[in-house]
């Protein structure tokens, strides 16, 4: 709102959002009306995981952006969920995003939850502030992180939990030479925690690996920038890994040539817990792998 002029005070605009308040200072907040949406709706098919009155999970497929940007002006989730859910979605999110609350990836599948009322969208926006919100993905990397690798305990904000877990934490924001990407920077960005644990490796010595990915925080890019930051990128990312291939001979060929083939990064939203923002109830839902991955999956373990 101070970016847009429109907290003002003693009836000036502020438009610095580090300027210090002092005693006494009058300040004055404009409140635009709700914009009008102008995306249009349309029926594409959805998989509702649940819904009521006040929120909707859905498991979005890889390939589909979440709400229309600039080149991206229809066949988004947005358009889906206009169509399906009418005018009942939150505005909060404004008018290209109405009821986004938090994003995944375009080629990235898996699970998310929309606000269908401002009441939801708070209460929900809250927990991903307060990192309450359990995300975790599956992702198939190349190698398999180890806790006991010198090389990974070298590496800052990188550090070894019980239970086979790595906390990778970093700051993440803009690549200084290239504005398509997110990087991990020393100073800047935003705080970005991630928990990485190996649940299946794939060859001697590992070339492949299974994932579970728990994000203590939701960062652009997040899991994919951390994984590659340590040295084990996603399969199939094309910003991340594009120049990672699996070895020769470690693993079957057929699977070899399916991960070089596969056309996205191999990342997966599984599972998303949060406490509904009306009822106080835990919800918890979980995602099977999509049949893109499940089919690597199944060539790595040799079935």
């Amino acid at each position: 709102m101070i970016g847009d002029g429109a907290i003002f005070r003693d009836g000036v605009a502020l438009r610095d959002p580090k300027a210090a308040v002092r005693d006494g200072d009058r300040l004055a907040l404009r409140l635009d009306p709700p914009q009008e949406i102008d995306v249009a709706p349309e029926a594409i098919p959805l998989d509702v995981r649940f819904e009521d009155d006040d929120l909707i999970v859905v498991d979005k497929p890889a390939g589909m952006v979440v709400h229309p940007a600039p080149g991206t002006p229809s066949g988004t989730l947005v358009n889906a969920l206009l169509a399906h859910c009418g005018d009942t979605l939150s505005g909060v999110g404004g008018a290209r995003r109405p009821g986004i609350v938090h994003r995944i990836d375009k080629d990235t599948s898996g699970l998310l939850v929309v606000a269908k009322t401002d009441r939801a969208h708070h209460g929900l926006s809250a927990q991903f502030v307060a990192h309450s919100v359990a995300r975790e993905y599956r992702a198939l990397l190349h190698g398999a992180p180890d806790i006991g690798d010198p090389r990974l305990r070298g590496l800052p904000g990188v550090a070894a939990e019980s239970g086979g877990i790595l906390r990778i934490a970093s700051r993440i924001g803009r690549h200084p030479h290239d504005r398509q990407r997110q990087a991990v920077l020393t100073s800047g960005g935003r705080e970005a925690v991630t928990r990485a644990r190996v649940l299946e490796r794939f060859g001697s010595p590992p070339a492949a690996s299974l994932a579970s990915c728990r994000l203590e925080t939701g960062r652009t890019h997040q899991t994919r920038v951390h994984m590659a930051h340590i040295g084990h990128p996603l399969i199939g990312d094309p910003v991340y890994g594009a120049r990672r291939r699996l070895p020769a001979r470690a693993v079957p060929e057929a699977a070899r040539a399916a991960a070089e083939a596969f056309p996205r990064q191999a990342l997966h939203a599984a599972t998303l817990g949060f406490v509904h923002p009306a009822t106080g109830a835990a919800l918890c839902f979980d995602s099977d792998l999509p049949a893109d991955m499940a089919a690597l999956l199944g060539l790595l373990r040799n079935d």
